[in-house]
């Protein structure tokens, strides 16, 4: 069965969407996503959006989400930006706020400054994880977990965006093991479910890098709901303002996080092209 596809991409996290809308029923399985996401002998991607109708519900337009691994997961901001452009694009709605419905989380979206899209990705949730206090190597202190990383006691910060996420300052970004570090935190029994760990720099409290090593794909170009994990748990530890500048390797995101309100990410989407595979 030929497919019709879009590719996409929000600061360099690249996207495969497939609008189910308007073909037929998509046989998906974990070969078929792997194969699609390889970029020597597929499209190529870091995650699939797959769109479908909001059925009348809570909200206009549903969004499943699949890492390059073929893994489902429960959210992605930058995903979220890039299906508004799309539907907005392609005319499926001429609503200016959409609401979009990704896992158990609803993300509204809104056009932007320029060309960019906003996404309110809702309350961070700080929730500690049942698994970390009972564990007798972790320990919780200032709103932080100490977890022993090899010869290392690594300070991390767990927040849910939807999506898990353990944040770690690091002095220098430049030339820190993402991957490597990043990985062993993912190993850790108690992120049974995986994460996403993002390694943030702090220049001052408006200003910070961010690099992100997402579960099922490695370190990405951008994370959105990383970035907005990020602001969220130095905010926390009292290190940054409500508004800050996230500097990523595929380009700069704008987060606030308002009082008593839901974070809120602005930057970027961008059609690739559209195209058909089998």
């Amino acid at each position: 069965m030929t497919v019709r596809f879009s590719k996409m991409h929000g600061l360099g996290n690249d996207f495969m969407l497939i609008n189910t809308m308007h073909q037929l029923p998509l046989q998906l399985d974990k070969r078929r996503i792997r194969a699609w996401a390889d970029r020597r002998s597929g499209i190529g991607f870091d995650q699939l959006l797959v769109l479908a109708d909001g059925g009348g519900g809570h909200a206009d337009f549903l969004l499943r989400v699949y890492n390059a691994d073929g893994d489902e997961v429960e959210q992605c901001g930058n995903g979220a930006r890039c299906a508004a452009l799309f539907i907005w694009q392609k005319r499926l709605s001429s609503k200016s706020k959409l609401r979009l419905a990704l896992g158990s989380s609803v993300v509204a979206l809104t056009a932007g400054p320029g060309k960019q899209v906003c996404a309110d990705m809702g309350v961070p949730d700080f929730t500690p994880l049942a698994e970390l206090l009972d564990h007798p190597d972790y320990s919780i202190e200032h709103a932080a977990y100490r977890c022993p990383i090899g010869s290392d006691v690594l300070r991390i910060g767990i927040v849910s965006m939807g999506n898990p996420h353990a944040v770690i300052v690091v002095s220098d970004l430049a030339d820190y093991t993402v991957n490597e570090v990043g990985g062993r935190v993912q190993s850790l029994s108690c992120f049974s479910a995986g994460v996403n760990v993002g390694f943030m720099q702090i220049h001052d409290r408006r200003t910070i890098d961010l690099r992100v090593c997402e579960r099922g794909v490695g370190e990405t170009r951008a994370c959105a709901s990383g970035a907005c994990a990020a602001l969220a748990v130095g905010h926390r530890w009292g290190l940054l303002d409500d508004q800050v500048a996230v500097r990523m390797p595929g380009g700069v995101l704008s987060v606030d996080w308002p009082g008593g309100s839901g974070i809120r990410q602005c930057g970027a989407a961008q059609m690739v092209y559209d195209g058909t595979t089998a």
